[in-house]
């Protein structure tokens, strides 16, 4: 007898090559490459994390998941280092690791510190959509 946790291990692995279909274009922060996103109008992320941040550890999952939903597929993420990359984070006016910022084109219309609720994360980045 095939058990329910066999069926669905199943499904899954069925659909994993789909996964990326839809998932958001992620990659790190250069100046050109975020002006080369802006120029399209893309709608944009900029997440400035840092790996010793605890927030910053909260915010992945929840940002995976939304990056893998259909509306968020063409959200171009970059992601900025916040001890590597402190003139980008400056050029910003962050203070803060945990910040994510988000834009339409060159248009900030949206800025978040600390967030770790997964429907206020996707009402930050439904304004960029």
């Amino acid at each position: 007898m095939i058990s329910r946790r066999v069926v669905l291990v199943g499904i899954g692995a069925a659909l994993l090559p789909y996964a990326s279909v839809f998932a958001a274009e992620e990659q790190a922060f250069t100046p050109e490459a975020f002006q080369a996103a802006q120029d399209q109008h893309k709608s944009i992320l900029v997440e400035i994390d840092a790996p010793w941040c605890q927030v910053c550890r909260a915010q992945k999952p929840i940002l995976s998941k939304l990056f893998a939903q259909p509306k968020f597929q063409d959200l171009t993420v970059l992601r900025v280092d916040f001890d590597s990359q402190k003139k980008d984070v400056r050029s910003f006016g962050a203070t803060m690791q945990s910040t994510l910022i988000v834009f339409k084109g060159r248009e900030e219309v949206g800025r978040s510190v600390g967030l770790t609720k997964a429907d206020a994360i996707a009402a930050l980045l439904n304004k960029a959509i």
